[in-house]
């Protein structure tokens, strides 16, 4: 079988180099490397790759009007009606609101005539009145991390003093919340099988958020995650999120927007997935780290070492010249990437494989299906067998 440019076999390469690459169409700009809280689930300071120890702590004005520059050439080249630029860390905020000012105007300089959605993904420490204000000023939607109440969240997201910080992130989000509602994008939630989930569910929703993320905690093969291995419940995260999933799914008035169940919902009734991680959609995505490096998926430091590299930089290279990259096809090729498992699996084109970052395997790199195998498939199937029983008791009412 052919080999990938890390050295690992790649299933479908052949389908994967004659696949038409696909534009990207969400960037995602490292404007800061380090972070002021110390979680211990992180994929970018607690696993495989530690390259960001080497990176500049914050991205320079140069390679961010660079960066802008590329988008803009990106986007008009593909004729794209729109893009989504993410500013990301670390935490971005850590930059400071002068530089996240310029980035923001590089960027909807070097981008237009195409518009240009931005986003701030931070953990919402130091998110006071003041960066408020600048974010209702520029534009800029919000997206938190929250991983339920005080207990569920401050398992994980404590500062490097050891101190938990959900009550700081509560009171930005009620700030966010109060003054500033038209700016909230979304809760993003790392799920703990030790956490409740039902608990965790209300306590995000008691926030009123316009979109919740579930994310399974990044683990491999190599270093699975926590609760995937061999024990009396073998699908302890399908059963985790099916909780939450009953509560939303049955809930009277329109629920909050749960990325996860509405993507797989959309695939099962004949659509495509916009999320990362279901279906099998093209990757459509592009990192900057603050040194100028283009990469792909950030989480896949999770996996090894240099997994996102693709050896471009924005002073020197194209995105267009990232979409011939074997490494770059692979992650676009959608079923035609995956494992002989995954082939012959009859939910792969709901369920995609999973995300690419969780099929690695140190002996085999991505030629496996992803390391929550059974809790995907018992999640879709009972998403599934939800979605087909009320549409046959709505076409029975039809009759």
């Amino acid at each position: 079988m052919p080999e990938s440019d890390d050295g690992h076999r790649t299933a479908g390469d052949s389908a994967v180099r004659r696949a038409p690459p696909v534009a990207f169409r969400q960037f995602v700009l490292k404007l800061h490397s380090r972070c002021d809280l110390a979680c211990d689930h992180c994929y970018v300071y607690t696993m495989a790759d530690q390259r960001w120890r080497d990176l500049p702590r914050i991205m320079s004005p140069r390679v961010l009007d660079a960066t802008a520059r590329r988008i803009g050439e990106h986007a008009r080249a593909h004729r794209l009606d729109t893009v989504s630029v993410i500013l990301h860390g670390g935490e971005p905020l850590l930059a400071g609101p002068a530089r996240i000012e310029s980035a923001v105007s590089a960027i909807r300089q070097g981008v237009a005539p195409v518009p240009a959605r931005l986003t701030v993904q931070t953990n919402g420490i130091r998110l006071d009145e003041a960066y408020l204000r600048l974010f209702d000023r520029l534009d800029v939607r919000i997206s938190l991390s929250l991983d339920g109440d005080r207990a569920a969240h401050d398992r994980h997201r404590r500062g490097p003093d050891g101190r938990g910080s959900h009550d700081r992130v509560d009171a930005a989000i009620r700030r966010l919340t109060t003054g500033y509602p038209h700016l909230f994008n979304g809760l993003l939630c790392t799920v703990d099988l030790r956490n409740d989930p039902v608990t965790t569910y209300r306590s995000l929703l008691a926030h009123r958020p316009p979109t919740m993320d579930f994310l399974l905690p990044h683990g491999t093969w190599s270093t699975p995650p926590p609760g995937r291995v061999p024990q009396p419940r073998p699908t302890p995260y399908a059963d985790w999120l099916i909780t939450i999933f009953e509560q939303w799914y049955h809930a009277d008035g329109p629920p909050v927007r749960i990325r996860l169940f509405d993507e797989i919902i959309q695939v099962l009734l004949g659509g495509h997935s916009r999320l990362a991680g279901v279906g099998t959609s093209p990757a459509a995505v592009a990192v900057v780290q603050t040194d100028g490096a283009i990469e792909m998926d950030d989480t896949l430091a999770a996996a090894h070492s240099g997994a996102a590299r693709t050896g471009l930089h924005v002073l020197r290279d194209r995105f267009d010249d990232a979409l011939d990259l074997p490494a770059v096809r692979a992650q676009q090729a959608g079923s035609a990437s995956l494992c002989a498992t995954c082939q012959a699996c009859d939910r792969r084109r709901v369920c995609g494989g999973g995300l690419r970052t969780h099929r690695w395997r140190a002996d085999t790199g991505f030629d496996n299906p992803s390391v929550y195998c059974p809790d995907l498939y018992a999640l879709i199937g009972h998403i599934g067998r939800t979605i087909r029983r009320d549409l046959a008791v709505l076409s029975g009412a039809a009759r």
